[in-house]
């Protein structure tokens, strides 16, 4: 198999398309079919089948497909290190970080970086965790931030702290107070949440409703939003009341639309950690970004 051919399956497999692969590889569409079924031909099986307006993998395209990723970073990071071995390393830098998790406190961890690094350039692409992972582990970014644990050994975790999440109240919720005892306060409630994946049994999604479970309401109606700015968006309208970090509603409780409410018997929080992929190269911007980040994240989460 040539490295032309693998980036064709992996690109495939990453679409879901020949179409959209064939333009991101600008090559014509037969011949990155013609790739792959040469592919095919060589390995005795296929790679793909269709499902309605998709391809998926086969089983023989699932076992093949880490081991394509893993041979292309490796392509990748053998230009990278020769690159910064004969001076003509690049001052660029991808992290693929949770969108959530680009707000203040990370702006201030880059400021430090940039000063220190004047000519560097970091490249930021948001995500949900899964993809993360996924950026991170296709060497299409050098560090990730993302939520929980990433299972993958493939990739190296390094926690970074942990969010505090609080219930976050429309201002006209019936409940005034500031304090309660216990989430059966909420029982009646529409909760928001992000949609579980039964490939993440860790997720926000699972922690909700874990914690709502653990604090006594057996039958919680939840919608799920997979998006934060619309959760926090229908919390304003009265649509319902959602678990949050405090700093992610911090315009909305300065101008007064929204309300935290602190549970007593309510300890949740989500770990943050930073993902890179196992045996990658490292380059010198890379380690000097990810030792900041080791060293001010944690207490830049702790206050937030």
């Amino acid at each position: 198999m040539t490295l032309d051919e693998l980036k064709a399956f992996a690109t495939i497999a990453e679409t879901g398309s020949f179409t959209r692969a064939s333009a991101l590889l600008h090559r014509s569409q037969p011949a990155i079919s013609r790739r792959i079924d040469l592919t095919e031909q060589e390995l005795g099986a296929p790679l793909f089948e269709r499902v309605g307006r998709r391809v998926v993998l086969t089983e023989a395209g699932v076992a093949l497909l880490p081991h394509a990723e893993a041979a292309l970073a490796a392509v990748q990071d053998g230009e990278k290190a020769v690159r910064a071995r004969t001076g003509q390393a690049e001052g660029a830098l991808t992290l693929a970080v949770v969108g959530t998790l680009a707000d203040a406190y990370l702006v201030d961890v880059l400021r430090r970086f940039q000063a220190q690094h004047v000519k560097a350039r970091v490249e930021l692409q948001t995500a949900n965790s899964r993809e993360v992972s996924d950026l991170v582990r296709r060497g299409q970014a050098a560090i990730g931030l993302r939520y929980f644990p990433e299972a993958d050994t493939r990739l190296e975790t390094t926690p970074l702290g942990a969010e505090r999440l609080y219930v976050v109240v429309p201002a006209g919720h019936p409940v005034k107070a500031r304090r309660c005892k216990s989430l059966t306060t909420f029982a009646d409630d529409r909760w928001l949440g992000f949609p579980c994946h039964p490939s993440q049994p860790e997720s926000f999604g699972s922690l909700l409703q874990a914690q709502l479970i653990a604090g006594g309401v057996h039958a919680p109606t939840i919608t799920e939003i997979d998006s934060l700015t619309a959760q926090k968006r229908l919390v304003e309208a009265g649509f319902g009341v959602a678990l949050m970090p405090r700093r992610n509603v911090r315009d909305e409780l300065a101008v007064g639309t929204v309300r935290v409410v602190e549970v007593s018997s309510l300890r949740a929080e989500i770990p943050v950690v930073l993902v890179q992929r196992r045996g990658g190269y490292r380059s010198p911007l890379a380690t000097g970004l990810v030792e900041l980040l080791r060293s001010d994240t944690p207490a830049l989460l702790d206050g937030a």
